[in-house]
């Protein structure tokens, strides 16, 4: 048996491998659950119990042995320029074949809507997508009976406490004016999430930007300016904007603001549901019972916020009619989109 372990070792100290079958066939034979190592240690039965010890010392060294000279033909074979294959020579004038991504559309309105209110001093904070009831619901002055408080509309994680991924971005708003003073001048972008039916226009996630400006002595005209500036920069010049009364938990009063269809510049169109507007955002002045939750005084201070929904203005702006168009990960979709890159 002794004799027969010697000639392994001698074996495997004499192998080569040049290319990589040879290097797979070292492998099977020396490696392998099923190698001559494998018989080797299934004989150990056969062998008189005095000298099991000694036998058994005598093929762990020549499994370490083959371990060891398996590592060492890699390396030769990594080393080698070709792995033994032939390759044919490169043409260093040839032009780079480099076939780039694009920026994604969320990803464009996303940053363009950053830039736009921050030539204007608003900053950017983010908050974490798993949020507690206090930050999402009640600190917004949303009340108990509120309906995105029900599990149809709300992706709820754990209850008593409430734990829920955040249904908006206004979450933020809540964290940034508890940890800092006024004035604030912030956006909050971001992912949310609603339980919804998925189709054409509505998603179980989405993204947001909301935005609120804090201050002593602010009003609506301010709120107004603001969002005004925002649409004709976005969307140009000559876009028309009207507000409309609504209602939201959290602001008092409400508006939902109108821009003049882009498509149809107001003529009326299926986009605009043939009435030459269509809403893009939401707003209002702080209800001052959030301010008092944050512990801002609302005796010294007054505010206004607004959200939009970044998919439904990407799709005004580049007329796309089926929200699940971005979240895909069509590339022919996505190609469409290289001249933003």
């Amino acid at each position: 048996m002794s004799e027969k372990i010697e000639a392994l070792k001698a074996e495997i100290s004499a192998a080569k491998a040049k290319t990589q079958d040879e290097l797979e066939a070292y492998r099977l034979k020396f490696i392998s659950r099923k190698s001559v190592l494998g018989d080797l240690f299934a004989d150990i039965k056969n062998i008189a119990p005095e000298e099991r010890k000694a036998y058994g010392q005598s093929v762990n060294e020549v499994k370490q042995l083959a371990e060891e000279k398996f590592k060492e033909l890699i390396a030769g074979l990594e080393s080698s320029d070709s792995g033994g294959k032939s390759s044919a020579p490169v043409d260093l004038t040839l032009p780079p074949n480099i076939n780039l991504g694009t920026v994604h559309p969320l990803t464009y309105i996303h940053n363009r809507i950053v830039e736009i209110f921050q030539k204007i001093g608003f900053n950017v904070a983010d908050g974490p997508e798993i949020e507690d009831d206090f930050h999402n619901f009640t600190a917004l002055n949303f009340p108990e009976n509120h309906p995105a408080r029900e599990m149809q509309d709300t992706f709820f994680i754990e209850s008593n406490p409430d734990i829920a991924l955040r249904t908006h971005t206004s979450s933020v708003q809540i964290r940034v004016m508890e940890n800092q003073k006024p004035p604030f001048r912030t956006l909050a972008p971001g992912r949310v999430f609603r339980n919804e039916a998925i189709s054409a226009r509505a998603h179980c996630f989405f993204h947001q930007v909301e935005g609120f400006f804090v201050d002593k002595n602010v009003g609506l005209v301010d709120l107004k300016q603001t969002l005004y500036y925002f649409a004709k920069e976005l969307f140009g010049q000559d876009t028309k904007v009207r507000f409309r009364p609504s209602y939201f938990p959290f602001t008092e009063p409400s508006a939902e603001m109108d821009i003049s269809c882009n498509i149809c510049k107001g003529e009326g169109c299926n986009v605009c549901k043939y009435s030459g507007w269509v809403e893009i955002l939401g707003s209002g002045m702080i209800d001052p019972n959030v301010l008092e939750n944050c512990g801002i005084d609302s005796e010294e201070y007054t505010g206004f916020a607004f959200g939009m929904g970044i998919e439904r203005i990407a799709m005004l702006k580049f007329q796309v009619n089926d929200l699940r168009l971005y979240s895909e990960n069509d590339v022919r979709f996505l190609n469409q989109f290289k001249h933003l890159s």
